[in-house]
């Protein structure tokens, strides 16, 4: 299995057990937080679609990752449908699919570019830090919907 396959297969994995463990949440549950500082359910599934999309596009981009971290946030804040978060999502675990594939091993194993995200480490280190970050968030949104009286489901297998 090449190193795109496998990176392929990893966010496949992260994008399957997201939607699993999110499945529960409705969009009535779209601007719901748990306090008035935290972001809503929206926007925590918003802002880890963006996150796939900013880790795709700094690994592979000359200039590397957009730090600009204010306008991130604006971003994903003003989304306020779940439904539209979810789309959102759906679009960028499918272009990091189709990214990740056309890539060679060598172009996987290419540090990064030097800086504070990861600097000097391959190019193949963002699929761990997609997974995790996916992971943190499906965790948060766990809460949002125990919050809400629903049970989420199990994340690893379909029931």
């Amino acid at each position: 299995m090449s190193l795109a396959q496998q990176a392929v297969a990893e966010v496949a994995a992260a994008h399957e057990y997201f939607v699993r463990s999110t499945r529960n949440l409705t969009e009535a549950h779209s601007t719901f937080a748990p306090v008035p500082e935290m972001m809503t359910a929206a926007q925590q599934v918003a802002h880890a679609a963006q996150t796939i999309d900013w880790f795709i596009e700094g690994a592979f981009r000359p200039e590397g990752f957009d730090m600009n971290f204010d306008e991130h946030i604006r971003v994903a804040n003003a989304v306020t449908s779940l439904a539209a978060a979810r789309a959102w999502f759906e679009k960028a675990v499918a272009a990091a699919k189709t990214a990740l594939a056309a890539k060679s091993d060598a172009e996987l194993m290419t540090p990064l570019p030097p800086g504070p995200i990861m600097g000097g480490l391959p190019r193949m280190a963002i699929i761990g830090a997609i997974t995790d970050h996916t992971a943190h968030h499906r965790g948060a949104l766990t809460v949002y919907a125990r919050l809400n009286h629903t049970v989420p489901p199990m994340p690893y297998m379909d029931m």
